[in-house]
């Protein structure tokens, strides 16, 4: 037997696609109800795209995304990041976390497929205040992040690790 442990965890999703910038992704989030997933705990509220906590302790958030190129044989050379920022009293948000990525769309009319993850350890003092959302940039303007209702293009899960 082991005390203590992870408490919780959860997983959310992007349930469709979008194009163009996003700070923050602030509609059609939902948690995973793919076969077989599994909530431990309380799990995450969503509000707009801003996360609320259920219990304070040290947190670990892996944001992953699948973006594409615009469907645009003249549109070549692309790039997209995403970023997590926080809050620690439920109104400034500083961005914490990023990634980027380039892609080069080879003058077809599909899209170039890229995949970006980042992730950071927050430790929530206070769920009132400490609140987390999530970003997505279009370097050019056309291209997308995108979402699935069935599975996990671009998501986030939350684990917390341990009391603060």
């Amino acid at each position: 037997y082991v005390q203590g442990g992870i408490t919780e965890t959860d997983q959310w999703r992007l349930t469709t696609s979008f194009t163009s910038n996003a700070d923050p992704i602030a509609s059609n989030w939902e948690r995973n109800d793919g076969s077989g997933f599994g909530l431990l705990g309380t799990g995450m509220t969503e509000s707009s795209g801003i996360f609320t906590f259920p219990s304070t302790g040290y947190w670990l958030i892996i944001y992953k995304c699948l973006a594409g190129t615009q469907y645009d044989p003249s549109a070549h050379t692309q790039g997209v990041w995403i970023d997590i920022k926080t809050t620690l009293n439920n109104s400034s948000y500083t961005n914490i976390s990023s990634s980027q990525q380039g892609a080069y769309n080879f003058s077809t009319a599909y899209y170039t497929g890229m995949s970006l993850y980042t992730d950071y350890q927050f430790d929530v003092t206070n769920t009132t205040n400490c609140k987390i959302r999530f970003g997505f940039g279009a370097g050019q303007g056309g291209e997308a992040c995108r979402g699935h209702t069935s599975y996990q293009h671009t998501g986030v899960s939350f684990i917390r690790l341990g009391d603060t």
